[in-house]
């Protein structure tokens, strides 16, 4: 299952290199042709906007099964272990909420834009806020199998804390710890 999941989010790391090429392309793109040529592609504004939403849900997804989205651990960190487990747990859940949320909106959302044309490029604004279910369910997926983990007691020690450090801090902290 392991082996899926990492594919799957290989997959989307390519599909989130992909959007970044066509942004900067389609940018770079509209700026000479603009300056140089006084012209331009109309769609490129579009398009790069949805390939930014696109990217910035992709790489959501990708946070949450490399657990890279920042937090705080000050009352957690100092709890023993069956009190991390519990906190994960809450957690766990809280987010998988926030998922149910995130789901039901999304769905609602394309219901209503799947037959709205977007105003240059004439695709469907359902693409929009579709990502928001694809966010929503890989994300939950990526929650279950935590708490699955977490459950049936296959979660080590160091996973029951789930926080990423800011760079800044975390370089604070290795540089109080290289002086004496």
């Amino acid at each position: 299952m392991n082996k899926i999941l990492d594919g799957y989010c290989r997959l989307l790391e390519l599909v989130i290199v992909l959007a970044l090429v066509v942004m900067v392309v389609l940018v770079f793109g509209n700026v000479v042709l603009r300056y140089v040529f006084n012209s331009g592609i109309t769609e490129s504004e579009e398009i790069s906007r949805w390939a930014f939403v696109w990217m910035t849900f992709l790489g959501a997804i990708v946070a949450v099964r490399d657990g890279g989205h920042l937090g705080t651990d000050m009352l957690v960190s100092r709890l023993g272990n069956t009190g991390k487990k519990i906190c994960l747990a809450v957690a766990e859940m809280l987010m998988l909420y926030a998922c149910w949320l995130i789901y039901t909106g999304s769905l609602a959302q394309t219901k209503i834009n799947i037959d709205v044309e977007a105003p240059v490029t004439g695709w469907s604004m359902g693409w929009i806020s579709g990502i928001g279910i694809v966010f929503a369910v890989s994300a939950a997926l990526f929650h279950l199998m935590k708490l699955g983990r977490l459950f049936t007691g296959r979660l080590r020690e160091e996973e029951l804390v789930v926080v990423q450090e800011s760079e800044d801090l975390a370089k604070l902290k290795a540089d109080a710890g290289d002086k004496p």
